[in-house]
């Protein structure tokens, strides 16, 4: 064990004359403890309630989807569908037709968008007609006289007041053109289902039905709005979708998952770096507290001081010394602190300990998801703090005059 290192571990246990000394250095580190505990935790709340809402919006939305720029639609939407399919990365492919229509129940009506799909490849892309609170998804797939299937969502039904086997009337702005004026088409649709996505907008403004109804409805025989693409890795989905634009030619655009929900995304990372910046004042706090700490020891130990350096000991061994004590004190409070934090996220979010009203939030409980690389850049951070708050109490030991101090011992 070299020398430094000894005197500084031989410091951290004061002597019973020195107890406001003992009592402060065990500050600081509660102080380290708290400000590192406190930062794992809330990155760990923000990391899970990103983790949620991407396996959420992953469901609700394709990882890449192919447009039109001029929004005239795609009519060999299924000789490019199947040929795009066998690029790098493509796992599945659908195509959709999807328009805004009014749905009318009774005397209660509302706007929505109404998604023509095909059942089965729907779902090879999303999962959000996966997750029906009533109903099935093979009622996409039936017929019924004078009407087509329809699934909506759990807000939208709500606002209708309708149910499973409940028929609404939709109908489409692109209408008839007469001599006189445009008459708007209509046409009845049977609630075969009722979706949840966890998302209000999705719940109270989507509806879905087949892609042949969507077609008829519209008027757009052979004709499909947009192609999804699901990939194989969801964050590379911005280089795969330029290789189905190019793929594709002009007069084509996509967007990603990740395009749709910018403004979301930026959201949680300005409350990431909000959380950060806030809580990280209590670092400093703690900083605050190694300063004092090794200001008063340097106070205290000036006769030990100058003791070490009548010895021999050079200026750089005693600025080391009470460097390496505040990093002690820093290193012991960020372990600590790591432990607790990562703790607590795990016991959080194993047990469920802060419950959630799943009616309001969509979860039953608040999510922890403990990342490594967060627990080493903080880590970093308390370190490179406490070091600094180091400086100047070590510099002033090491500049002390052993003539002067021991001269009236």
């Amino acid at each position: 064990m070299r020398f430094e290192f000894f005197v500084a571990l031989r410091y951290l246990k004061a002597k019973r004359r020195q107890a406001a000394i003992s009592v402060i250095t065990v500050i600081s580190v509660a102080g380290v403890l708290a400000g590192v505990c406190a930062l794992v935790v809330a990155l760990a709340i923000n990391n899970g309630f990103r983790r949620e809402l991407e396996q959420r919006l992953l469901g609700a939305t394709a990882d890449v989807t192919l447009l039109r720029t001029a929004n005239d639609g795609i009519p060999h939407y299924e000789e490019l569908a199947e040929r795009l399919s066998r690029l790098p990365h493509v796992v599945a492919s659908a195509p959709a037709l999807y328009e805004q229509v009014l749905v009318s129940s009774h005397a209660r009506a509302q706007g929505v968008v109404l998604k023509g799909v095909d059942p089965q490849r729907e779902t090879q892309v999303g999962d959000l007609l996966t997750r029906l609170k009533e109903g099935s998804l093979a009622g996409l797939s039936q017929d019924f006289p004078n009407a087509d299937p329809l699934i909506v969502g759990k807000e939208l039904a709500k606002s209708l007041g309708v149910f499973v086997g409940d028929t609404v009337l939709v109908t489409s702005p692109q209408g008839y053109l007469t001599p006189l004026e445009v008459v708007p088409k209509f046409r009845h649709f049977r609630v075969v289902g009722v979706f949840d996505s966890g998302f209000y907008d999705f719940d109270a403004s989507w509806a879905f039905t087949n892609l042949k109804a969507a077609q008829r409805l519209f008027d757009l025989a052979q004709v499909a709005s947009m192609i999804q693409f699901k990939v194989d890795d969801h964050y590379q989905a911005e280089a795969v979708a330029r290789a189905i634009q190019q793929a594709a030619g002009q007069g084509f655009a996509t967007t990603t998952w990740m395009e749709q929900n910018r403004s979301l995304f930026s959201a949680l990372r300005l409350e990431r770096l909000v959380t950060i910046l806030t809580i990280g004042l209590i670092e400093l706090v703690a900083a605050l507290n190694i300063f004092i700490t090794l200001a008063m020891m340097v106070m205290e130990k000036n006769r030990d001081i100058a003791v070490l350096m009548s010895m021999g000991a050079r200026q750089r061994q005693v600025w080391a010394i009470f460097t390496l004590h505040g990093l002690l004190i820093g290193a012991l409070g960020t372990a600590l602190g790591l432990l607790t934090g990562y703790g607590l996220a795990w016991l959080g979010d194993r047990y469920k300990l802060i419950p959630l009203d799943a009616q309001v939030y969509a979860l039953s409980s608040v999510p922890f998801s403990a990342q490594a690389f967060d627990g080493v850049w903080i880590a970093l951070a308390a370190l490179t703090i406490s070091f600094l708050a180091t400086l100047y109490p070590s510099l002033a030991a090491a500049r002390l005059n052993p003539v002067e101090i021991l001269r009236y011992e």
